[in-house]
């Protein structure tokens, strides 16, 4: 009886435990592309890392105007800002995407065919891009909460020695609120190196592209998306872990 129980469950579970040890196409360990193609790798590494920091430092300026422009009492500026928040935030990433690199940069914008080290210009410019509008949409919310999470008794203290509306948000409530949301800010970044993965679907060198191009030339269909689950994590969750570090460090320095 319990022999038979164990030969259905070896048998159920075979095909599991076949990914794991058959150095077949669809194994989870079949790394024998690495030698040959470990350069796409690292070359993919980078290009990630350098859109995603590129893409949310390119972000920051417009966010914070566009965070201004929300707050602002002008129903005009308030409902251009509402605007285009709402347009990025309510459309896929992927055809805003395919609306800048071939509406704008192939058809109006020409970037020259020039590699400078490991990066395409004409590639990454219109990614970067791209890749900022849409983030500066979300970063505009992350400081608009910022600033509102400013006690309002510190502007009318401003105010009350003499500075300027504009004086008083430049001089007491901005710096205060960028403490507020460094923390979200690097969360955005980490959030930015996943979704820099789509920018492979035109070609961008980067990781998933890596992945995709191995996985086609090799035939070996997991393995080279197994390696950059791998990479994203190694990645993603030490970044992760010292932004937690940083929020507790910030929270203890307001306690105090």
């Amino acid at each position: 009886m319990f022999e038979n129980l164990a030969q259905q469950i070896a048998t159920t579970f075979e095909p599991f435990i076949h990914l794991f040890t058959d150095p077949g196409p669809a194994s989870f360990i079949n790394f024998q592309f690495l030698p040959k193609f470990a350069p796409y790798f690292v070359d993919g590494v980078l290009n990630t890392l350098a859109l995603s920091v590129a893409a949310v430092l390119l972000a920051v300026i417009p966010a914070l105007v566009l965070a201004l422009m929300r707050l602002s009492k002008n129903k005009l500026i308030h409902t251009i800002s509402g605007a285009y928040i709402a347009v990025f935030r309510s459309t896929p990433l992927l055809v805003q995407l395919t609306i800048i690199y071939f509406g704008i940069f192939s058809s109006i914008i020409q970037v020259p065919r020039i590699t400078v080290g490991f990066i395409r210009l004409n590639m990454f410019i219109p990614f970067v891009v791209a890749l900022a509008l849409n983030s500066s949409a979300y970063v505009a919310e992350i400081f608009r909460a910022g600033i509102l999470a400013v006690d309002s008794g510190q502007t009318e203290a401003a105010r009350s020695l003499g500075l300027s509306q504009w004086q008083a948000m430049k001089l007491v409530v901005l710096p205060q609120a960028i403490k507020n949301v460094l923390p979200a800010l690097a969360n955005e970044v980490v959030t930015m190196v996943k979704e820099s993965s789509i920018c492979s679907t035109y070609g961008m060198m980067e990781l998933t592209w890596a992945a995709r191009n191995v996985a086609g030339t090799t035939t070996i269909s997991v393995g080279p998306f197994v390696l950059v689950a791998a990479i994203y994590f190694c990645i993603n969750f030490p970044a992760s872990k010292a932004i937690e570090a940083i929020e507790r460090r910030m929270r203890r320095g307001d306690k105090r």
